[in-house]
């Protein structure tokens, strides 16, 4: 499976799905978030994964950005990084977008 296809797979079988690096202190912060919410998401760490690079280089086309961990998918969509998170959650957009996405049920 390619890079891209491994992408497209996991963001469509689940929920929510977070693109992170176990070294990342960014990517710790939007994992608290979510599973303090009572979320469940699939968590794909890049740099234990064998297609890591191959992944970034997938997400850096998503967020347009060389930098692109954490990146964050809700209902099979790309949400953004940290800034994005936190953003929809100020908004109270957050919760509601999890729950139609299925991540919820409360």
């Amino acid at each position: 499976m390619t890079p891209d296809e491994i992408v497209q797979q996991l963001t469509s079988s689940y929920a929510v799905v977070i693109f992170s690096k176990s070294d990342c202190c960014m990517s710790v912060m939007v994992k608290h978030l979510i599973f303090t919410l009572g979320a469940g998401p699939k968590v794909v760490e890049l740099d234990e994964h064998v297609n890591g690079s191959g992944i970034q280089d997938v997400l850096c086309q998503f967020s347009g950005t060389n930098q692109p961990i954490p990146a964050v998918f809700i209902g099979g969509k790309f949400i953004g990084g940290v800034d994005s998170l936190i953003t929809y959650h100020l908004d109270n957009k957050l919760v509601p977008h999890l729950k139609e996405a299925g991540a919820l049920w409360l």
